[in-house]
């Protein structure tokens, strides 16, 4: 019965509805789209790029070859039909119409040249060969060459330093590739086929695998368990609401007189929850599986994970659930527990990781995210999604959140036993 009053205030509420459901689901879409979009302006979309040649030698061409063999730039070298020059380009990215303008300047090829020709010239002319050998060469002063970036106002500080490192290793790489060349040109023949220009440090990114292929992470990955456990959550508020609400109402003192012990009331209030909550677990579920992909986004990936994740889900659920019944219990009136209980959820979200990533606080709430369900929540669903985990690795998450569903339980007994025999 208890469960049974429970749904049919549920049901009833249809403003409630639209906050547990739908709110949650225009949440998730918004921002895994917006994510995306930022993500991809970053690794994969391609942008327009000014381009503003003023050396047209076999430099600054190597350097367009590279950027557009990268895969992330358009370069852009005219406007409406003309070539652009510096100051056009200028205007046009402070104005917002693009975002990055790149400006090489005069005469690159043909300094960098000179100057690695004097510079190879004086370390040969030190080692032990005869003076005929030596070609002397004037060497004058060359005056360094500067590439210049415009980036939009609005650009965001990380696209920036993607761009200019992406740039500054094109630039050393051609560099490096001239010096080699002048050594080879002053070496014998018999020399220069043992002198080669190879890379002898490289990278390589290694992530964990799955059945021998390697998982690879985007968007919906993080949001989707992200988000969803901000809507969990979020059923703090409603649940505190309406127990303060009983309270208020004479609804808690029918309840009381009844013979039926008081547990049965919590139990009642969780099993309802509980399964609204599972209700939006699967609804995120559903948009990450089935929406996103209609919408460009790579497809949410469940795998074999389905039992995990409900599991997790579960217990998120039973963590919220217990912090309602908590808030509920202690709260005189609405007012106090609907902004208490929206500021609360706000806060373990954000110390909890779900907008800013623990990684990248500082050291003290890096410490303090650990308080946060939400915390151990995200970092179960992450062990399973990205670090291809066992149910021993989120085993300690689930004990985690059940310790806390009945700590919070434990305290809304305790108070609402001794405020009866006040």
């Amino acid at each position: 019965m208890a469960v049974k009053k429970e749904l049919l205030l549920q049901i009833r509420d249809i403003g409630g509805l639209i906050i547990l459901f739908v709110m949650p689901l225009l949440l998730l879409i918004t921002i895994t789209v917006v994510q995306k979009g930022s993500f991809d302006s970053l690794t994969g979309a391609k942008i327009p790029v000014l381009l503003v040649d003023n050396d047209q030698d076999s430099i600054s061409y190597a350097i367009q070859k590279e950027l557009g063999s990268i895969g992330n730039f358009t370069l852009v070298n005219q406007i409406n039909g003309i070539p652009v020059i510096e100051e056009e380009a200028k205007q046009a990215v402070f104005k917002g119409d693009f975002q990055l303008a790149i400006v090489l300047p005069a005469n690159m090829t043909s300094d960098l040249n000179r100057q690695v020709q004097q510079n190879v010239d004086r370390i040969m002319s030190e080692f032990s060969y005869a003076e005929e050998d030596t070609v002397a060469v004037e060497n004058l002063p060359v005056a360094g060459k500067e590439i210049r970036l415009y980036f939009d106002p609005a650009t965001q500080p990380s696209f920036k330093t993607a761009v200019k490192s992406s740039i500054d290793k094109l630039v050393a790489t051609i560099e490096t590739g001239r010096i080699y060349a002048k050594f080879q040109e002053q070496l014998s023949d018999e020399v220069d086929d043992a002198f080669e220009q190879k890379a002898f440090i490289s990278f390589k990114e290694i992530g964990p695998e799955k059945e021998g292929e390697e998982i690879k992470p985007d968007a919906g990955q993080h949001n989707v368990p992200a988000w969803t456990l901000f809507a969990i959550f979020f059923i703090i508020v409603p649940l505190s609401i309406n127990i303060v609400k009983e309270k208020s109402q004479g609804t808690m003192i029918r309840l009381i007189t009844n013979p039926v012990p008081y547990y049965v009331f919590i139990l009642g209030k969780t099993i309802s929850y509980l399964f609204i909550s599972l209700i939006q677990f699967y609804l995120m579920l559903a948009v990450g599986v089935y929406l996103f992909p209609l919408m460009g986004i790579p497809a949410f990936e469940i795998d074999n994970n389905f039992l995990k994740l409900s599991v997790l889900a579960i217990f998120s659920g039973l963590a919220a659930i217990g912090t309602g019944i908590a808030v509920g219990t202690i709260a005189t009136t609405q007012e106090q527990s609907a902004p208490f209980g929206a500021t609360f959820v706000v806060i373990l979200a954000a110390i909890g990781g779900v907008w800013v990533p623990v990684f990248i606080m500082p050291k003290v709430m890096q410490v303090i995210s650990k308080i946060s369900p939400m915390n151990w929540a995200l970092n179960g669903f992450y062990d399973v999604l990205l670090r291809n985990g066992s149910w021993i690795d989120i085993m300690p998450e689930i004990i985690l959140l059940f310790l806390f569903f009945g700590l919070t339980i434990a305290i809304a007994i305790i108070y609402d036993k001794k405020k009866r025999t006040i």
